[in-house]
């Protein structure tokens, strides 16, 4: 794959980022600070996966995100400092609810309260439902070629990695709870403990008073909730886990976690966190709380409801950059993250890419693709848009590839699905767009008197043209048609200092024409879709509404 080459040399490289005000830079400069005031020779940056439902954007965003910022801080630091990403799956959670979007959920409801590495999988696919999630997660990942470490609660906690730790957050237990209780409601409060232990008859994970600490001997002792007998277990070796935010702040203590972003509804989470991470004689990391995703009716999307889109969704759409793009723009912003965002991400992907080449190094670093393409974004080669394809698509019925590539052969000469596998696989995407989305809510709507005409004299105009006319003369036509009330834009002048053409008088053309809303520029689509086939387009729209 070719790519294009960056305006400045390597060496103007970092002086140029150290200029730039990319999120993903801002954000590797917090890092590059803190390392003056604590020097360190590698860099730790950390993701955190709840595998209780399956895998959703919500979290390859993350890791997206955050391999955005580590590249950043790579060229502020001229990659003389050992990067790490690390990705940290929660598996040792209990179940706490059997999620919406899973098989045998009757099977699962009988594992409630068990660790997640102990729940069979519903699917018969892993040894267990933490396995599973943790495996979709790990394979979506390695398809964007990621650099990250997979790390395992289970394996973490049983193998004694947290040891040391866990043994520090038990003798200092009263400031930990000093931090967390004035967080908690009163009855929560009354019972509350860090300490989480497993019990050694069911394999549960209990959420029970704790009646002692023994720091000298590290233990818990709680009462048995069935038995009601006394039971001490040892706080190290798998034998208990921590509620979340001490847990996760004794993982930031304990691995010298330099970097992880979260959830904005994560904030007050974070600062507590934070604290005890500082109790523990660690230094929270840096970061920043992002704005969360939205579903189509504007709520929070939930792995356990299965709203929004799936990793494998948007795939089956559009490009995996596509993907990367949206996670780039406006971190701090909400966004809906639902089927109709995908055209634009196409788009605009294209478009950012076909830009870059033209910019100077300091617009080339704010650039997406840069982001995306961790310095070397490929040179930009698409003949035509997504929003052309999905129009070509509606207009023709043509459900098939070969009939689009017969569009795009005589629009562009040479261009094959051979020369232009990317191409090819936007047709692909396109056509699965298109009968998913756009056909079932394809709506054509009648002309008005005053609309007849002007499309009867569109459709005149368009048989008396040559059939070499390029895209540029066809919209030309279009636009002088459209010229006449009441389409008319007072406020927008043309170039002759005539009145202009409203966007009415475009979306008309694909409301009447097509069946949907909007489209792309009307003479592009005619000059791949052919004179001929847009005259008899016209023909049959008026013929519908005679």
């Amino acid at each position: 794959m070719s790519v294009t080459e960056l305006s400045a040399s390597p060496g103007d490289l970092r002086a140029v980022a150290e200029q730039s005000n990319a999120w993903p830079f801002e954000q590797a400069k917090a890092i590059v600070a803190r390392l003056k005031r604590t020097p360190k020779d590698e860099v730790l940056f950390e993701t955190g996966y709840g595998p209780s439902g399956l895998p959703h954007i919500g979290t390859f965003g993350e890791v997206a995100r955050t391999t955005m910022v580590r590249h950043a801080f790579r060229v502020l630091t001229e990659d003389r400092i050992k990067t790490r990403l690390l990705a940290f799956s929660d598996d040792m959670d209990g179940l706490r609810k059997v999620p919406d979007n899973v098989p045998n959920k009757e099977m699962l409801s009988e594992y409630l309260g068990k660790p997640l590495t102990k729940v069979p999988d519903p699917f018969g696919t892993h040894p267990s439902f933490g396995a599973h999630n943790n495996a979709r997660l790990r394979a979506f990942l390695d398809t964007f070629g990621f650099d990250y470490e997979f790390a395992s609660s289970t394996d973490y906690y049983g193998s004694g990695k947290f040891d040391a730790t866990l043994l520090k957050m038990l003798e200092r237990i009263e400031k930990v709870m000093a931090i967390m209780l004035p967080s908690l409601r009163e009855e929560r409060a009354a019972s509350y403990s860090p300490f989480l232990p497993i019990c050694p008859r069911t394999g549960t994970v209990l959420y029970v008073p704790i009646t002692a600490h023994d720091i000298k001997a590290g233990t818990i002792s709680y009462d048995d909730p069935e038995t009601k007998e006394r039971v001490t277990l040892p706080v190290t070796g798998g034998h208990c886990k921590l509620q979340w935010k001490p847990d996760w702040a004794m993982r930031w203590a304990a691995l010298g976690v330099d970097y992880e972003m979260a959830g904005k509804d994560l904030i007050d989470s974070v600062k507590l966190s934070g604290k005890i991470c500082s109790a523990l004689d660690g230094t929270p990391p840096e970061g920043f709380n992002y704005e969360l995703f939205l579903d189509e009716k504007g709520q929070k999307i939930s792995k356990s409801k299965g709203n929004g889109l799936t990793i494998d969704e948007w795939l089956r759409y559009a490009s995996p950059e596509s993907l990367s793009l949206f996670m780039y723009r406006e971190p701090k912003a909400a966004k809906r993250l639902y089927f109709d965002v995908i055209p634009r991400n196409v788009d605009d992907y294209q478009q950012f890419l076909e830009g870059f080449p033209r910019q100077d190094a300091r617009q080339q670093l704010g650039n997406p693709v840069w982001h995306i393409h961790a310095g070397h974004p490929p040179k930009a080669d698409m003949p035509v848009t997504f929003q052309l394809l999905l129009t070509l698509v509606s207009s023709s019925n043509a459900e098939n590839a070969s009939t689009l590539w017969g569009f795009i052969g005589r629009y562009r000469s040479g261009v094959t699905p051979e020369t232009h596998p990317k191409l090819d696989a936007m047709v692909g995407y396109a056509i699965n767009y298109y009968r998913d989305f756009v056909a079932p809510t394809k709506k054509f709507r009648e002309p008005t008197q005053a609309e007849r005409a002007a499309l009867q004299d569109l459709r005149d105009a368009l048989a008396n043209m040559p059939a070499e006319s390029t895209a540029e003369d066809i919209q030309n036509v279009v636009y002088e048609i459209g010229r006449r009330e009441p389409f008319l834009d007072a406020i927008k002048k043309g170039k002759d200092g005539r009145p202009g053409v409203s966007l009415d008088w475009f979306n008309m053309l694909y409301q009447v024409l097509l069946g949907q809303e909007k489209g792309p520029r009307f003479g592009s689509f005619v000059a791949v879709y052919g004179l001929s086939n847009a005259v008899a387009m016209i023909d049959g729209a008026l013929a519908r509404s005679a």
